[in-house]
């Protein structure tokens, strides 16, 4: 990545957003903590974490309203903020956008669209009504936001922090305060028009399920630190530790110790080269790549090169999701519990015994922590 010359300009000028060595601090405990990446024009990078890992803080320091302890942030390529330096929030062609949309009640929609716009710009209104029209809100302009629903607020919310036509967007937990039945037709819509805009954006989120849906890059955030970064296939197959692995969804876990290079668990031996004797690690699959035989007189499957060996366990509960079910097992040899999701309608009754396999290319052997 190119660094800043002593001018403090980036050579590279798609990148619309760059933050280095980012870091903020409180009562001696670091919220950010060397935080750095880019964002080039028309892609969006979430920022993805539980609450309190500082997340929302980076956002904060990049918008202008937090001040970093050290780093330095750069916007098209000019440097906006270091710890000496810094240029003002309304000067950094930043747009904001927060989860309570934060419209001004007295306001008209085409008021509060307008309201970053200079007034007597000559396409001030054209670009008002073109907004609107591109949200879906044709005809809303003389409403209130009173009158809207919040899903109607949102997009509001969003073409007015469209209308200046900022470079980079911040978006900070913006559908959070959507019914769950309306967030995922409103994201899709969001997403279309930030990619016609081609405006970099950096979505600040708590939730996989939205970063894995909008997210051309995935930044997964833990204790001040970004932890894996990439697209949201690969952090998704490839996570750096356990901890990133369940944060995407639900996870079974095996625990084992090393010998000889190899652990070994109710489902046969795994190998775990390069690891030494002794070493106690985790063996972690997710519940939909688990496979389930029926049991036939006490006689599983015949191990496959994929699958391995079989385990008999006893099935404790089963559920219908809606769109899968999820059956809940006991191992019978070791005793550990497992969890399998079944597409569709797969009930088998509490005591019921079947075979389990894992798929053992997807899964993942971590040393326990």
């Amino acid at each position: 990545m190119g660094g800043a010359g002593k001018d403090g300009q980036v050579s590279d000028q798609t990148r619309r957003l760059e933050v280095q060595s980012l870091t903020r601090a409180f009562g001696g405990r670091r919220v950010v903590d060397d935080v750095s990446f880019t964002i080039p024009a028309g892609q969006v990078t979430c920022l993805l974490g539980p609450s309190g890992c500082g997340k929302s803080t980076t956002l904060r320091m990049i918008a202008g309203v937090e001040m970093q302890d050290a780093g330095k942030i750069f916007v098209d390529g000019s440097l906006v903020c270091d710890t000496v330096f810094r240029i003002p929030p309304e000067r950094r062609a930043i747009g904001l956008m927060f989860q309570d949309f934060a419209l001004f009640p007295h306001l008209t929609v085409a008021e509060n669209v307008g309201f970053g716009l200079a007034r007597h710009a000559p396409d001030r209104a054209a670009r008002i009504g073109g907004l609107l029209e591109r949200v879906k809100l044709s005809g809303f302009g003389r409403k209130y936001p009173h009158e809207l629903s919040g899903g109607e607020q949102q997009r509001v919310a969003l073409a007015r922090a469209l209308a200046p036509r900022p470079r980079t967007l911040l978006m900070d937990e913006p559908f959070s305060g959507l019914d769950e039945r309306l967030r995922d037709g409103i994201r899709d819509e969001t997403l279309a028009l930030l990619k016609e805009e081609g405006t970099a954006v950096l979505l600040v989120t708590h939730e996989p399920h939205e970063a894995m849906r909008m997210a051309d890059e995935i930044l997964l955030m833990r204790a001040g630190r970004i932890v894996q970064r990439g697209a949201p296939y690969n952090i998704y197959n490839a996570p750096v530790d356990r901890a990133a692995a369940a944060f995407f969804s639900d996870i079974n876990v095996l625990e084992g110790e090393v010998r000889g290079a190899l652990t070994a668990t109710p489902f046969g031996e795994f190998l775990t080269p390069g690891v030494p004797d002794g070493t106690a690690v985790d063996i972690v699959i997710r519940p939909q790549h688990l496979k389930i035989d029926f049991d036939r007189n006490g006689r599983g499957p015949l191990p496959t090169p994929q699958d391995g060996t079989a385990a008999r366990a006893v099935v404790e509960r089963a559920r219908f999701l809606g769109r899968e079910s999820l059956v809940e097992f006991r191992l019978e040899d070791g005793g550990a519990s497992l969890k399998a999701t079944v597409p569709a309608v797969f009930l088998p009754k509490p005591g019921t015994a079947m075979w389990l396999m894992l798929r053992r290319d997807r899964c993942f052997i971590f040393p326990r922590v």
